[in-house]
């Protein structure tokens, strides 16, 4: 399953058919997580124990794995930051909201949402995941539009985390807010102006936590649609946090009281 390839065709068909999952942590949890993988790419010189976990797997798992010259893996990345390795996958299949509610329904707990409203940032997209699933929440919801997509940089940026949770993407933010309210769940929104201190509020029980963008925030019809807006306290200069640290913030507040309460 080990073979050095020197096909230039090989890459075109690929990087057309195919997502690139770059860097190390990335293409593990892709591995793990059992996903539709083509192929494994390595640089040569790339030895750590790390790479050759990689390769191990992925031959176990009959994932053909093959090695190419370091100038290669840049130019098929467009950036030497790939750590060694690359993996092309299936792009990930979006959830529907039924199938986040119905896994909370599984696990035979409250419901723990992330809604995500024009966070065009992959960065800040992919932390953001991260930290949702380092919490144990259910999925994440964006919209189609104004958002970024789950490209190679938000997976990066996840660090593997969105081969192991739900996203659900909805044509209207503020439609899929309604229908979580109609099904019991309670809506925080994140909000530098909100009128209520995250410490001040009970968060437990069935939840959605709206977060926006660093930029504009939250739409002001979807602040109209959330059950209380609630903010984080500066108490430096800085008029306000990142957006993803913001939401990590709330998320293991979320998270702690559903422990303690648990």
């Amino acid at each position: 399953m080990l073979r050095e390839s020197k096909n230039k065709n090989d890459w075109a068909q690929a990087n057309r058919n195919d997502e690139l999952i770059v860097g190390k942590n990335s293409v593990i949890e892709l591995l793990r997580a059992g996903n539709s993988v083509s192929s494994v790419i390595v640089s040569k010189g790339y030895r750590s124990k790390r790479i050759k976990s990689i390769i191990f797997k992925a031959s176990e798992m009959e994932i053909p794995v093959k090695i190419v010259d370091s100038k290669k893996l840049d130019l098929l990345c467009k950036t030497d930051k790939h750590q060694g390795v690359i993996a092309l996958a299936s792009a990930k299949n979006y959830s529907s909201l039924d199938d986040i509610l119905g896994f909370a329904k599984s696990k035979k707990e409250p419901e723990f949402i992330v809604v995500c409203d024009c966070i065009e940032d992959p960065h800040n997209l992919g932390a953001i995941i991260r930290s949702a699933e380092c919490v144990g929440a259910h999925g994440v919801i964006i919209p189609t539009r104004r958002s970024a997509s789950l490209n190679s940089t938000v997976r990066k940026s996840s660090a593997g985390a969105l081969e192991h949770i739900m996203i659900a993407r909805v044509l209207n933010i503020v439609t899929a807010v309604d229908n979580l309210k109609r099904r019991g769940i309670f809506v925080y929104g994140a909000d530098v102006k909100g009128e209520v201190l995250w410490s001040n509020q009970n968060l437990f029980g069935p939840i959605a936590l709206v977060v926006g963008s660093e930029g504009r925030g939250i739409g002001k019809l979807l602040k109209a649609h959330c059950d209380v807006l609630i903010s984080i306290p500066i108490y430096g200069k800085t008029q306000s946090l990142n957006a993803s640290v913001a939401t990590g913030i709330l998320l293991y507040e979320i998270a702690r009281a559903r422990f303690i309460r648990g």
